[in-house]
């Protein structure tokens, strides 16, 4: 059976979204989710899950029943002729890396951060930085859910694609994970380079370095004026290199390992993912607003990250290779001014808002950055017919209320 936990207000991960759900419900069992779905359809209350919380946007927030996949743990599969593993959506991105390393495995990218449930990061398209590997939501190739209605239903890749294409990023509106079937490679070994550069010899070597690392993101610092780079390669590859910059961090390790950074500071985030073409305007466009206006307050770096194409409707890489460029604030300090005279710059260049992220865009203004815009939300209704996963965050972005 389920267990409620005492009601109290929940913060995310930064402190910037505070509420109190009317009842926080922990199910450990499928059945306990139908059960709880059930309940609310009966009692036309709304439903709303939630991982480990490090979403800064509204994602998880209700005033009904908050449900945390915290006790949906544990690898309950793997085949190793196929190459798949079968997790728990409760299970953190880290968790699930471990799990699967010990039968042999790895995940084929992971993000910065890996302290996400697997569920959350799949569903609002969070992704690693690689100029051939898609969004972590490009590795589900099935998945087990209890739907709006309270049924439980199971689709896959081959048998279900249309249906796969909508649910792999479809925050939470669709139905709750129950277990999730992820493509996986052999473990392997990267080798990961850390160097400092001028932002100029960055950028004139931006699409040789996209091209020739597995691997690579550049980070802009505001007040010095210069760039990051981070390179990963498997070991033993031969990858020389960079002819500029100064190597200041190198090191090799299992990708699980190696892929994400430890993060002792929090901080919210503003990030838009842009045509790979309309990128590095946009990042001049910005990096001279900061210049001008915000660089006396804004010590964060500005984060550059190659991501591929994929087909998946409300993916930020759908149709098209995409850049993700990232704006950081201190969680201690304001960010809405900041945030705000950036935000138009990303929606000029036609750039599409990260859904676990700050981002003042509604239905209206979404609508016309995903030419699958209409067909997901057709599959949506037939998934949820009474709506009992929209919380406010949702309506704003999916229906403009």
């Amino acid at each position: 059976m389920p267990f409620e936990k005492p009601q109290k207000e929940w913060i995310n991960w930064s402190g910037s979204i505070r509420f109190s759900p009317n009842s926080i419900e922990v199910p450990r069992t499928e059945n306990d989710i139908v059960k709880i779905v059930s309940s609310a359809v009966s009692e036309n209350k709304r439903v709303r899950t939630v991982g480990t919380s490090h979403s800064c946007s509204a994602i998880f927030e209700t005033s009904d029943i908050l449900v945390s996949t915290e006790e949906l743990k544990g690898l309950l599969g793997c085949d190793g002729e196929r190459l798949t593993a079968v997790c728990a959506p409760g299970m953190t991105v880290e968790e699930v890396g471990n799990a699967i390393f010990e039968a042999g495995f790895g995940m084929e990218n992971t993000g910065h951060i890996d302290k996400q449930t697997i569920g959350g990061a799949i569903s609002t398209g969070t992704h690693g930085a690689g100029k051939t590997l898609p969004n972590l939501s490009g590795q589900m190739i099935a998945v087990r859910m209890v739907t709006g209605t309270g049924a439980v239903e199971e689709f896959n890749m081959e048998d279900h694609p249309e249906m796969m294409q909508a649910l792999k990023v479809s925050l939470g509106s669709m139905g709750i994970f129950t277990a999730i079937t992820l493509r996986v490679l052999p473990a392997y070994q990267l080798h990961r380079v850390q160097y400092c550069a001028s932002i100029g010899d960055c950028l004139e070597n931006l699409n040789w370095m996209m091209d020739s690392n597995r691997n690579f993101c550049f980070y802009w610092y505001p007040r010095r004026d210069e760039a990051g780079i981070r390179t990963w390669n498997i070991v033993d590859d031969k990858t020389e290199p960079l002819p500029f910059g100064k190597i200041y961090k190198e090191y090799s390790g299992w990708g699980k390992d190696v892929l994400p950074t430890e993060h002792e500071l929090k901080y919210n985030e503003l990030e838009y993912s842009l045509d790979a073409e309309a990128a590095v305007g946009c990042f001049q466009e910005i990096r001279k607003r900061i210049k001008e206006k915000h660089r006396r307050m804004v010590a964060w770096r500005i984060l550059f990250r190659p991501v591929a194409a994929d087909n998946v409707f409300l993916s930020n890489s759908y149709g098209r290779d995409t850049v993700a460029i990232t704006i950081h604030q201190n969680a201690s300090l304001p960010f809405h001014e900041y945030f705000n005279d950036i935000e138009p710059i990303f929606q000029a260049y036609g750039g599409r808002p990260h859904w676990g992220k700050k981002h003042s865009l509604k239905a209206r203004d979404l609508k016309h950055l995903y030419p699958q815009w209409e067909r997901f939300h057709e599959i949506r209704r037939q998934m949820d017919p009474h709506g009992i996963f929209l919380n406010d965050y949702l309506r704003r972005v999916f229906i403009g209320e």
